[in-house]
């Protein structure tokens, strides 16, 4: 397949995006791989969620039973990489709360998302000395575990 271009992969993340706050479970479930990874921060949801399938679906129960709506605030892409980085407003009608946060999206070969990495602004739990996204694998993706020296 042909690389996808920025404009692409933008289209892609506002796609499913509005997908999300339709409710439309099957159509969240195209703009993902059928193993795809939604990853949270912890005691977030019961994520991770994996499948398209599955995220299509949870997300579709959050329009319904929390009157869930997206937007996307701003979105940069990498398309080298292919990567992007949304920030969003989650807006749950239902309990009047307004999220703002930010996902970290990869892509597939065939144009759909890979996997998602939710990020939310909100207070550090100061009872965890871990504040990371649950069932992420950070050290075996290479990412530091330590400070670096000084």
């Amino acid at each position: 397949m042909p690389e996808q271009t920025a404009a692409e992969m933008e289209a892609r993340v506002r796609a499913y995006m509005a997908a999300c706050t339709s409710g439309d479970a099957d159509a969240v479930a195209s703009h993902l791989t059928t193993d795809a990874v939604h990853y949270f921060p912890p005691d977030m949801y019961d994520g991770p969620w994996r499948g398209g399938a599955l995220i299509g679906a949870r997300w579709a129960e959050a329009v319904a039973e929390r009157g869930s709506s997206w937007t996307v605030d701003a979105i940069v892409v990498d398309a080298g990489r292919r990567e992007a980085v949304c920030e969003w407003t989650h807006f749950k009608t239902v309990a009047g709360v307004v999220l703002r946060g930010a996902e970290w999206y990869e892509f597939a070969d065939d144009g759909r998302i890979s996997e998602i990495r939710a990020y939310y602004a909100s207070p550090q739990d100061k009872s965890l000395d871990r504040l990371e996204l649950g069932g992420m694998a950070y050290a075996e993706r290479g990412y530091p575990m330590a400070p670096p020296a000084r």
